[in-house]
This record gives C-alpha cells, structure tokens and sequence, in this order.
C-alpha cells in the first residue's frame, strides 16, 4: 500500500492575488487541490497530498518561492504569524502513521535551515520541546514578539538560529486533521469576537480541542470568530457553530456565515451542512477522501 500524506502550508500574502499564484505555481512535485486566500487575514492556506517525499519536496518548492517574492518586515495581517511561511503542517492519511509524519517534519526542517538557512521551530507531534507542541506557544506574540525575544533561550529555532532578515521563521510539524472554520458576525466590535472566542476554546475552558481567536474582517466591516478544531471526535463542526451562535445571541449580534479553510475528512461532514452552518460555499471537492 502507497503511503499518503497531506501538507497544508500557510503563508503571509492573501492581498495580492499574483503573488499567490507566482508562489503557488512553484510547487513541481504533487497537484495543489485547494488554496484559500484571504485578504483581511492577509494568508493563504495551500492543501497538497501525495506520496511523503514528493510532498515534501513540494513544501520545500513553495517556501522558496515564497522567500524570493515576500518580506516578513512589510506583512501586516489580522492573523498571527512568524515568518512568511508561518507554518507547514503533515497530516498521516493513509498508509502511513504519525511518526512517518514526524520524520517528514524534521527532514524538511533540517533541509530548509541548510539550503535556505531558514530557521525552523518544531511543533506538533514533532515538538523537540514539550512546551512547543501547542502551535500558539510558538507563535506567541507573533512576529514582532519573535524578533524581540529571539536571544532568549526558550525562543531558541530547533533548527538553526536567530531569523532570516526577510523571511523571519517557519513552524514545521506533525498532526491529525485539523478542521479550519471561520464564523463571520455582523459587528466592527472586535471585543465581542474576541469575548466569544474566548468562551469556546478549550484553553479557556470552553470545547474540547478547540482553538479559537477573533479576527478584524476591516475590508467587509465585519469581525470573525476564527477556529482550529484539532479533534472534530471531540468537537464536531455543528458543536463549534451552536456555541458560537449561543454566545452572538448572548452579545446580541447577528452570525451571518461561515466558511471552511481547506478540506476536511468525510467523518467531520454532515447532511445540510451548507444550510445549517450557513457556509459561503460547500462542495465535493471540499472532502479529503475524495483525493485517496
């Protein structure tokens, strides 16, 4: 049985469209099939799947092009980041087990420190530092928080030191599926979005396995409750979406849509999901095992 793999690389331009393209047109290894970009979040979300080293390779296809085209110093963005490719994430599909997915993560970062000198932290399942599993700790504060504290020993990369002057650093890791929901709310008030992301993550004790922070959409006049569910077993999409619209009616403001960010397992879809999460869009195209 082949071994399948999935890498899901976020990277900090989501404004200017031919440059999304120009980076995305570099990878040569495995077809992209899908890509998400978004202009107030200033980011776009690539989904590639393939055998492990040709992904791989893929990732490491896309940050170079990505670090010839983009400067760190000149991105701003409603969401967090650390570099201009902030994180590249393997996903074990099929025929293959998280350590296979460990061992993807720590040879590209190895090899992105060599050939780009690209510093890299591991996280996830492939965290080298216990404290550095949880993706938020390593993107505490963001960028500009990363450049001031570089010197300090608990912000030491795994992987080669300091940060490179454009392309700052990138988050290389292992993990299961992650589903990427965004719900839209019809208020320019961030304080709620933030309260209400604030409920429902788990570290707050809201849902389990449920990340979760509010994000300015200024372009639209709107403001978003943006979430990571790392573990949909234990928190579906329609348990996601319920205690958020309970804590809008709570606030008093309108839940008007919501989107996924890249694909999601068949386990996580149900029947009217389009209807009932009020999703912008929802196709086929939009479920992983469609792919396998």
């Amino acid at each position: 049985m082949p071994k399948i793999i999935a890498c899901v690389p976020n990277f900090s331009e989501g404004v200017e469209l031919e440059l999304v393209e120009e980076i995305v047109a570099a990878i040569k290894a495995v077809p992209v099939i899908d890509l998400h970009s978004d202009p107030d979040h200033n980011r776009s979300v690539v989904t590639m799947v393939g055998e492990p080293d040709q992904v791989r390779q893929a990732a490491f296809e896309l940050t170079e092009r990505a670090m010839q085209l983009l400067d760190v110093n000149n991105h701003a963005g409603a969401h967090p980041f650390i570099g201009v490719v902030d994180v590249i994430p393997f996903v074990p599909i099929k025929g293959c087990k998280m350590k296979d997915a460990v061992e993807l993560a720590h040879k590209l970062g190895e090899e992105l420190w060599k050939k780009l000198s690209l510093p890299v932290f591991f996280y996830g399942q492939a965290a080298k530092i216990k404290e550095r599993k949880e993706l938020p700790y390593v993107r505490q504060g963001g960028y500009a928080a990363l450049k001031r504290e570089i010197g300090q020993p608990h912000r030491k990369p795994d992987v080669g030191r300091g940060l490179h002057p454009t392309a700052g650093a990138v988050a290389v890791g292992a993990r299961n599926y992650l589903i990427a929901f965004n719900v839209n709310l019809k208020s320019n008030d961030l304080d709620v979005a933030n309260s209400i992301a604030q409920n429902i993550r788990e570290s707050s004790g809201g849902l389990p396995g449920v990340r979760a922070i509010g994000i300015d959409l200024a372009s639209r006049g709107l403001t978003q409750v943006s979430i990571n569910i790392v573990d949909h077993e234990k928190t579906s999409l329609k348990k996601a979406f319920d205690e958020v619209h309970k804590w809008a009616k709570e606030y008093k403001v309108k839940v008007i849509e919501s989107e996924i960010v890249g694909l999601i397992p068949a386990s996580a879809a149900f029947e009217g999901m389009k209807e009932y999460l009020k999703l912008r869009s929802l196709n086929k195209n939009m479920i992983l095992d469609t792919y396998l």
